[in-house]
C-alpha cells in the first residue's frame, strides 16, 4: 500500500522524467545513428602524433607496403619479426611526415612556384626528374619530353595523378633538403676542437698499473644498505631513462614435439608419396600439394639449394629421383626435372601493371603489348615505367638492378634468366603483369629445375591436443601469486621475457608472441594473462610481473638490475682504502704492488679515444687519469670498471701536427648525421605522442 501511495504522489515527476529521458535518448540516438557511433573514431586511431590522429584505414596500407618490401628483401621467414619491422617503419615514417611538416611551417619553409618550376624543368632539376627523364649516359634531361608530358596530363586523368604524386614527392624532398641544410649549417668545428680530436686519436701513452679486482672481495661479505642504492642511483640517474614503456613476463612453455608414433606415421606417409611421385603426370602440382616447404618450380643455382642437397642433386641427371632422405628434422624427396647452363646474374628493368586497377588481366596484358610496341619503336622504357609502373621501382625508371637466382618469383626469374640481352618480355606473376627489359647478363653455370617435397617430423593432432590439455590444466588451476611454485610442483621451468616493448615481434623462447604481448599490455601487474597462447612450437601460459613506464625509472623499479653495480661500488670503498694505505709514503709502484701481493702490469700505446686496457675491458676513468697525469708519478686510487687502480705514466708519444682543415671537414661530416638524428629525436621528445599500435598489431 505504501508503494502505491508513493507512486500516485510522484506520478507526475516520474512521467516528466520518463518523457525527458525519452527525448534525450531520441536526440542522442539520432545523433549517433548518423554514420558511426561517436566512440568509433577513437577505436580506429593507431596513435596520435602532436595532435594528429593516425587512422587504421590510412595506416594499414602503409604497413602492407612496407611488409611486401621486407618480404622481397628478406624472404618469407620470420613472419612475426617482419610484421613488427613493417609496423615500426610505417610508424616512424608517419612521425617524420607529421613532425617535420609542422616544423617546416613553424620555420616558414616553403617551395615557391618558381622553385617548383625549376625543379621540374629548369636549370636545377630535382634528382627525381633526372632519374625519370635523364639520359643514363649523359645525365642530361629531355625537357621537351617533360613539357609535353605536363601538357598531356590536362587530358589524361591517370597521367595527372602520376604527376601530382611526383610533384608531391619532389616538394617533400626539396623541403627535407632545405631543413637538412639549416641543420648542417649549424654544425661548426673550431681549430682548437680539431687539434684536440687529432691528439686524442693519435697521442700514445705508455703506463703501468696495479689493480685490486672487485672479485677479490667476496659478495657475501658485503651488506648493502638503502643508502648504498640511493647513492648509486643519484649519481647515475641518467642511465635510468626508459625511452618506451616495457613489460616483463614469467612464462611456462608446453612444447609441441612429435612422438615416436608421429615419426613413424610420417615416415610411412613419405614412403607412399615416393611411390606416387614416380607415377604422377604433373610433377610441380604434386610437389606443391604435398610439400611442407615450397621451393620455386624454377631453375635453381647450386647456392639456392638447401645445405646437404646441393652437391648431391647437381650430380644427378635430369629425370632422376632422390630420397626419401631424412635430413635434420625433415624427409626430402626430389625429382630432377631439368638441367642447363644459365647466366649467374641478370640486370633488368620492369613495368609492373596491376590488373585490379586496369579492369582485369586481359586489359593489363593488352596495355603491356602496347607498351612493348612503343619500346621496340624507340620509346624510353624508364619514362614509361615512371608513368605506368605501380610498384616502388617506378621511382627508379623501373630498374631492378642486378640480381641473382632466388631473388624473384619463379615466372619472372625464368623470363629474365631464359631470355637474351636486349629482349623485351611480358610475363604474368602473382603481382601482376610485367614488361621486362633484359639489360645485361653475367657469368654462366649449371642450374637445375626440381620438383621438391619436404615433410617435417611434426606433432600430430593427437599430440598437440595432449600438450594443450596440459597447458590448459595448468592455466585453469593457477593462482597469480603461486605461478612459480605451481610450475615447480609440476616439474615445469619458468622462463623470463624481460623488458618487452609493445611493438616487439620476437621474444626469446616464443616464436609468435604478438597476441601474448597485446593482451600483456592490457593486463595489470601480477595478473596471469587471460588464455593459453599457441606459439609455432609450443603452448605458453604467462604472468605479467613488472611494468617499466616511459621516462626516468624509479629506484624501486631498477633496484634488482643495479645490484651488481651497487655491490661493486661498496667493494670499491673497501679497496680504495686498502690501496691508498699501500700508497702512503711511497712513489714507487713496485713497492705498492709488493705490499699488496700484486704485480705491476705494463701497458703500451693506449690512445685517449679508445680507452681499452688490453686483457681487461674499457676503463674510461683509468685511461682518462693516464692522460691527465705527469710521467713517473704514482696516482691515488682510481675507481674503475673492473677494480681499483693505481697508475704511473712512463711517457707520451705526441703525434705530428694535424692537418686542421682536413680534420675539421672529417669532424663536420661525422657530426652532421648525428645532429640530424638528434634534431628529429628532439622533435619527438617535445611532442605529445600516444602510441596505440599494440591494440591493432
Amino acid at each position: 500500500m505504501g508503494i502505491m501511495t508513493f507512486l500516485r504522489e510522484r506520478a507526475g515527476y516520474i512521467l516528466v522524467g520518463t518523457i525527458g529521458f525519452s527525448i534525450v535518448a531520441f536526440l542522442v540516438g539520432d545523433a549517433i545513428s548518423v554514420g558511426s557511433p561517436f566512440w568509433a573514431d577513437s577505436q580506429r586511431v593507431v596513435g596520435t602524433i602532436d595532435g594528429v590522429d593516425v587512422k587504421i584505414e590510412d595506416f594499414s596500407p602503409k604497413v602492407e607496403e612496407n611488409l611486401n618490401r621486407l618480404k622481397q628483401q628478406y624472404g618469407m621467414a620470420n613472419g612475426a619479426q617482419l610484421q613488427s619491422m613493417a609496423v615500426d617503419n610505417a610508424w616512424n615514417a608517419e612521425m617524420s611526415n607529421i613532425l617535420l611538416k609542422k616544423e617546416y611551417e613553424r620555420l616558414g619553409l616553403t617551395i615557391s612556384g618558381d622553385e617548383l618550376f625549376d625543379l621540374l624543368q629548369g636549370e636545377n632539376p630535382s634528382p627525381i626528374i633526372v632519374q625519370y627523364f635523364g639520359n643514363k649516359q649523359t645525365g642530361q634531361i629531355d625537357r621537351a619530353t617533360i613539357i609535353n608530358s605536363l601538357k598531356e596530363q590536362t587530358k589524361n586523368a591517370e597521367l595527372k595523378k602520376q604527376w601530382d604524386m611526383l610533384k608531391d614527392q619532389i616538394e617533400k624532398e626539396a623541403l627535407q633538403n632545405k631543413y637538412s641544410n639549416l641543420v648542417r649549417n649549424s654544425v661548426y668545428v673550431t681549430s682548437l676542437e680539431a687539434n684536440d680530436e687529432h691528439i686524442n686519436r693519435n697521442k700514445l701513452a705508455n703506463f703501468k698499473y696495479v689493480a685490486l679486482d672487485y672479485s677479490s672481495v667476496a659478495d657475501n661479505s658485503i651488506k648493502l644498505t638503502d643508502e648504498d642504492y640511493s647513492d648509486y642511483y643519484a649519481k647515475n640517474k641518467k642511465r635510468f631513462e626508459n625511452p618506451v614503456e616495457t613489460r616483463s613476463f614469467n612464462f611456462v612453455s608446453f612444447p609441441l614435439k612429435a612422438s615416436k608414433e608421429d615419426s613413424l606415421a610420417i615416415k610411412q606417409n613419405i614412403e607412399k608419396l615416393a611411390l606416387d611421385f614416380k607415377t604422377t603426370k604433373n610433377d610441380s602440382l604434386f610437389a606443391a600439394v604435398n610439400s611442407d616447404v615450397q621451393v620455386p618450380y624454377a631453375y635453381l643455382a647450386k647456392s639456392n639449394l638447401p645445405s646437404g642437397l646441393d652437391s648431391v642433386v647437381f650430380n644427378y641427371p635430369a629425370g632422376s629421383y632422390y630420397g626419401p632422405k631424412l635430413i635434420g628434422n625433415s624427409y626430402r624427396l626430389i625429382k630432377i626435372v631439368g638441367a642447363r647452363i644459365s647466366p649467374d646474374s641478370v640486370k633488368a628493368s620492369h613495368i609492373l601493371l596491376d590488373p585490379a586497377k586496369m579492369g582485369g588481366l586481359d586489359k593489363a596484358k593488352k596495355t603491356a603489348d602496347s607498351l612493348k610496341a612503343v619500346v621496340l619503336g624507340g620509346g624510353d622504357f624508364a619514362q614509361l615505367a615512371s608513368i605506368y609502373g605501380t610498384d616502388g621501382t617506378k621511382e627508379k625508371g623501373g630498374s631492378l638492378g642486378t640480381f641473382g637466382r632466388g631473388n624473384m618469383v619463379a615466372e619472372f626469374e625464368d623470363a629474365a634468366f631464359g631470355g637474351r640481352i636486349g629482349e623485351i618480355k611480358i610475363v604474368t606473376t602473382q603481382f601482376g603483369v610485367h614488361l621486362i627489359k633484359i639489360e645485361n647478363q653475367k657469368g654462366s653455370s649449371k642450374v637445375v629445375k626440381l620438383a621438391y617435397i619436404e615433410k617435417a617430423i611434426a606433432p600430430s593432432t593427437k599430440t598437440q591436443t595432449a600438450a594443450y590439455r596440459l597447458a590448459q590444466s595448468f592455466f585453469t588451476d593457477l593462482k597469480p601469486e603461486s605461478f612459480n611454485s605451481a610450475a615447480k610442483s609440476k616439474g615445469l621451468t619458468v622462463a623470463l621475457a624481460e623488458n618487452v616493448s609493445s611493438s616487439q615481434g620476437y621474444v626469446q623462447g616464443m616464436l609468435n608472441p604478438r597476441q601474448l604481448i597485446r593482451e600483456g599490455y592490457e593486463a595489470k601487474q601480477g595478473e596471469v594473462l587471460p588464455q593459453v597462447y599457441q606459439m609455432d612450437d609450443s603452448y605458453v601460459v604467462a604472468r605479467l610481473i613488472s611494468i617499466k613506464p616511459k621516462g626516468t625509472l624509479a629506484l624501486e623499479e631498477v633496484k634488482k638490475d643495479i645490484e651488481p653495480m651497487v655491490r661493486n661500488a661498496a667493494k670499491a670503498k673497501i679497496l680504495v682504502e686498502k690501496l691508498n694505505n699501500a700508497l702512503k709514503g711511497t712513489n714507487d709502484l713496485n713497492a705498492v704492488a709488493q705490499k699488496l701481493g700484486k704485480v705491476v702490469t705494463p701497458v703500451q700505446n693506449v690512445v685517449f679515444a679508445n680507452p681499452i686496457i688490453p686483457g681487461l675491458a674499457q676503463e674510461n676513468k683509468v685511461v682518462g687519469a693516464v692522460f691527465g697525469s705527469q710521467p713517473n708519478k704514482v696516482s691515488a686510487a682510481i675507481e674503475g670498471q673492473s677494480g681499483v687502480f693505481a697508475i704511473s705514466v712512463d711517457g707520451f708519444l705526441n703525434p705530428s701536427a694535424a692537418n686542421v682543415a682536413s680534420q675539421k671537414q672529417m669532424m663536420v661530416s661525422s657530426s652532421i648525421q648525428k645532429t640530424l638524428n638528434a634534431t628529429f629525436q628532439a622533435l619527438q621528445d617535445k611532442s605529445a605522442i600516444k602510441d596505440n599500435r599494440v591494440k591493432f598489431y
